[in-house]
């Protein structure tokens, strides 16, 4: 049985869209239609952004609600999205190929989490200081929200990268206009009643779905305060020119090419860090920015690495995401794997060594399925070294010692994540403060509530997370008295 919703989630009610167009949801791992969503055109938007707009322009709304007051609506609206927890990681797996164990462990239970660090926040947040200016007088410092923001979510994670956005924006009193990516859509009903079960105001959070050309066209509204974006850095270069023209704040959370750095005193036994190794580098088969698809390996020990990681990729279950023993499950589309596919192909033609995988595995006649892929000899000049594949392929490099390892990690055009891999906890800091990134890992990668998430270079702008975020969806306005 498909899923079929024709009305836009806009100023709180279910509404009749301006067209009949729709979006449809095909199964990653069946290629099956799935569902249909109404697709939200231009007109759609200008009465998004005006519910937004309404909502936080009204003097008794969202935006001046107390801290507290909208703390307390923020963890109703975690237990309500809490409560369709299972649901939400049956629809984002069955759209885009998450296997259901990482769904369920992050899709079904992220967002409520940061809906609550950022109440918490909220609660314990100075709006007002007061300063002794060097002339004279009093300065009050006041932190108000920014406004209406526009935020574009990719379809990798769809359910925790818009949290990224909403929970911080609402914490600091803003309300947005949210377009989900067409290739995950039917999740975002549910966080749609979610929001309205909770009791967030009409208007305070609005859903556009559609492609690229009603992103741009939100990005490029009159009406919008702030934008904030996670995709492509080709997209995101895009994003930035438009609001560096229209001088409008802007957050971008953009590709990765991370460097996984092996030291040559690390511990390379499976059973004591193979989960940890795939989730720093093939969770969501390769589709998550901030993974190590780059592997540097010590001279030393490189046929050993090699090793380590061909055992750890080809022991991985390849298999329908809506299985829960599935490691592996299938690109989002078929657009996607054509994609790595023609990166693998490069890999082979500029003369790296196909060590695993590179094709499509056996048995699976149905879904856009790519095998875990190991190359070995890769110069960091190839191709599949530079540049992102968003797909489960490793490309593992070989280093002399400690500072051509930080060399080889830093000769990229992307700064997001990365790990360091080694038995001396210190050592590994040390090599982890020299590589230029936003967040990397030493012996394993956690994002947290807690601790700023973003790029330096091509990976992006701003920083998600942590209660830095909250600042990014704030103005400041300085009062002499």
């Amino acid at each position: 049985m498909t899923i079929q919703y024709d009305k836009l989630f806009i100023g709180g009610s279910w509404v009749s869209p301006s067209s009949s167009r729709t979006i449809t949801v095909v199964s990653a791992s069946t290629e099956e239609i799935i569902g249909s969503v109404a697709e939200a055109q231009e007109a759609d938007v200008d009465a998004a952004v005006d519910a937004a707009r309404t909502a936080f322009d009204d003097s008794n709304g969202w935006a001046h609600w107390e801290p507290a007051q909208r703390a307390e609506a923020m963890e109703r609206f975690a237990s309500a999205l809490e409560s369709r927890g299972q649901e939400i990681a049956q629809r984002v797996s069955s759209q885009n190929g998450m296997p259901i164990a990482i769904s369920s462990a992050f899709e079904a239970t992220f967002p409520a989490y940061l809906l609550r660090y950022y109440a918490g926040v909220a609660r314990a947040t100075n709006l007002e200081e007061d300063r002794t200016g060097l002339l004279g007088g009093t300065i009050k410092v006041r932190h108000q929200p920014i406004g209406v923001v526009g935020a574009i979510v990719p379809w990798n994670f769809p359910q925790s990268l818009a949290a990224f956005k909403y929970a911080p924006a609402l914490a600091a009193g803003c309300t947005l206009v949210i377009k989900p990516s067409p290739e995950t859509v039917l999740d975002m009903r549910l966080v749609a009643d979610a929001a309205a079960e909770a009791g967030i105001p009409n208007g305070v959070i609005n859903f556009v779905p559609g492609g690229r050309e009603i992103g741009a066209y939100l990005v490029a509204h009159p009406r919008i305060d702030k934008v904030s974006f996670t995709g492509s850095t080709a997209a995101g270069r895009s994003i930035a020119e438009t609001c560096g023209r229209l001088l409008r704040p802007v957050t971008l959370e953009l590709g990765g090419k991370s460097a996984a750095i092996v030291l040559d005193d690390a511990e390379l036994d499976l059973a004591t860090i193979g989960q940890k190794l795939f989730q720093a580098t093939l969770l969501n088969q390769g589709q998550t920015c901030f993974l190590g698809t780059r592997v540097l390996a010590p001279r030393s020990r490189y046929d050993e690495v090699v090793q380590t990681f061909a055992a750890m990729a080809g022991s991985l279950k390849i298999g329908d995401a809506l299985d829960p023993t599935t490691q592996i499950g299938p690109m989002v589309s078929d657009r996607q794997r054509n994609r790595v596919e023609g990166y693998i192909a490069k890999g082979k033609a500029e003369g790296a060594k196909l060590v695993l995988g590179g094709g499509r595995p056996a048995g699976q006649d149905k879904g856009w399925f790519v095998e875990p892929t190991i190359f070995a000899n890769v110069d960091n000049n190839h191709t599949i070294a530079q540049e992102e594949i968003f797909g489960p392929v490793l490309s593992l490099i070989a280093y002399d010692d400690d500072d051509d390892a930080v060399r080889i990690a830093n000769d990229s055009d992307y700064g997001l994540g990365g790990t360091v891999w080694t038995a001396d906890s210190d050592r590994g800091l040390g090599v982890a403060r020299r590589v230029q990134t936003g967040t990397i890992g030493v012996n394993t990668y956690l994002l947290d509530p807690t601790s700023p998430f973003g790029g330096v270079k091509a990976s992006g702008i701003g920083r998600e997370l942590g209660p830095e975020a909250l600042g990014s969806y704030q103005q400041i306005k300085s009062i002499c008295i």
